[in-house]
């Protein structure tokens, strides 16, 4: 009614818009909820797909993380009967190929968001020749995006098996040293972490004779608060004593990385479940979930549920049986789904439709028009206002845009102004189709860092999903007035 009024009373104005929103759609614009994401490559040697077709729940024999919800000791004791730290010594002695080589055949992929193969990104830095600085390891705790919690209780609750993963990974690739980044609000998490550490050097498990084998290895700690230093170049500033701002690459940071230092910046995660494959096998990591998802994974259930939660589950389980099964499903049942942010707020939101019958993993999501993320789920019902959502989550990414790139930039300024109209109603029926337009502008911008990537694939499907609901608040508005 809106769009008829002005086409009739406002014929100029109409043309105008509508002129716009189609040069913006000749120019190449994208249908997709999401932004234009990178190839994954190939799987790496050595790795053999499986033939399951059914995921979860996940067996407890299989489980990793066994002091999740931190009912036991922490720590080195507690971690050792649980089989932490058992025969370290052999897993090292067996080399650095062998340890890359059950890597690569197990399928890991990375659980930090982006899914690339670690047996090829951690080959990266392995390959790096540097006689002049030691090669370093950074591992990203930083953990600022909304609805994410796993990392967090991995150093609460399983420091020793993030510092045990630590020295397997960074001897693997030659490092000898590693620096964790955790954020200043994890001020618990941290002391955790730095008392297992102390634990580790008295104990002989680091330091100049790492568990008896004469390898050198050391662990440090660095804290920082923003979360825009959860992107790798951003952070290695930050620990620089820099503006955590990302840089565009090259060089990249397995040649020029942390204080001229060659570094990879890898997810607690990833690092976390490194022991567990190497003791139990490649093949047995490899069996669990779909075929080029493997292994289990910490998903984090937040929103509109009976019971937010954070579980370990096989990869591949379907998003729909993850939240009925551990977080008591969704308030008001399945049918008062309105939403679902499969893995966190960075990622596109599914439809009820397709959420139940999506599964949890990268190909999946991605097949889908979202992403895996970090399997941070948060659940919208149609008793929240959809359209306060969207101004909410659209002033999340205003506040940390680090505005370096002139698209993002402004892009985070009018966004938030525009969809402040939606949720009041004072707004033109053509600024639906203009905020699609903007969003275009920004995904084919080439930024930076994905900051631009998330603003675009939130904005475009909170407004396609929700288009009808500013409508009707247009036309509420348009009456009341």
């Amino acid at each position: 009614m809106l769009r008829r009024m002005l086409k009739n009373y406002f014929p100029y104005v109409w043309e105008q818009q509508v002129r716009l929103v189609q040069t913006a759609k000749k120019a190449g614009g994208s249908k997709k909820l999401g932004p234009d994401r990178p190839p994954i490559t190939a799987a790496p040697k050595g790795y053999e797909p499986n033939c399951k077709t059914k995921f979860g729940p996940l067996n407890d024999c299989d489980r990793v993380f066994q002091n999740l919800y931190g009912r036991h000791d922490w720590r080195l004791q507690g971690a050792c009967q649980r089989g932490d730290w058992h025969r370290t010594a052999d897993l090292l002695e067996q080399g650095p190929e062998w340890i890359m080589e059950q890597i690569g055949k197990s399928g890991l992929r990375g659980r930090g968001g982006a899914g690339f193969y670690a047996g090829l990104k951690w080959e990266f830095l392995r390959q790096t020749k540097s006689a002049k600085v030691p090669k370093m390891v950074i591992v990203n705790c930083a953990e600022g995006e909304p609805g994410t919690c796993k990392d967090r209780d991995i150093l609460r609750h399983e420091p020793h098996k993030l510092i045990e993963g630590i020295l397997l990974v960074g001897v693997a690739m030659g490092c000898g040293r590693a620096i964790v980044y955790i954020r200043n609000r994890f001020y618990n998490e941290a002391c955790n972490l730095h008392f297992a550490l102390a634990e580790a050097y008295h104990h002989g498990l680091l330091g100049d004779s790492v568990c008896g084998t004469g390898i050198k290895f050391d662990v440090m700690v660095q804290r920082g608060d923003r979360y825009l230093c959860g992107e790798e170049t951003a952070m290695i500033n930050c620990l620089m004593g820099k503006l955590g701002r990302p840089r565009r690459r090259p060089p990249f940071l397995t040649e020029k990385g942390y204080f001229e230092h060659p570094c990879l910046v890898i997810n607690a995660e990833s690092i976390a479940v490194v022991p567990t494959i190497l003791r139990r096998g490649s093949q047995w990591w490899a069996g669990l979930g779909r075929s080029y998802n493997t292994g289990t994974k910490l998903y984090c259930i937040s929103g509109q549920v009976n019971n937010p939660c954070t579980v370990e589950e096989e990869m591949s389980i379907p998003l729909k049986d993850l939240i009925e099964r551990h977080a008591g499903g969704v308030k008001g049942g399945w049918d008062n789904l309105a939403a679902v942010f499969p893995g966190g707020l960075s990622t596109p939101l599914l439809d009820p439709p397709t959420a139940g019958k999506v599964l949890m993993d990268f190909d999946s999501l991605q097949d889908a028009g979202s992403g895996f993320g970090c399997g941070a789920v948060i659940v919208m019902t149609k008793d929240c206002d959809p359209l306060a959502v969207m101004l909410r989550s659209i002033q999340f990414f205003e506040k940390h845009t680090c505005k370096q790139c002139s698209y993002c930039r402004d892009g985070a300024i009018w966004l938030p102004e525009m969809f402040a109209r939606f949720v009041k109603g004072q707004t033109h029926p053509h600024e639906i189709d203009w905020t699609l337009v903007i969003a275009d502008k920004m995904r084919n911008s080439k930024p930076i860092c994905a900051l631009a990537y998330s603003q675009v694939g939130v904005a475009e499907s909170l407004v396609r999903m929700f288009s009808r609901q500013i409508e009707e608040r247009l036309l509420k508005y348009a009456k009341a007035s």
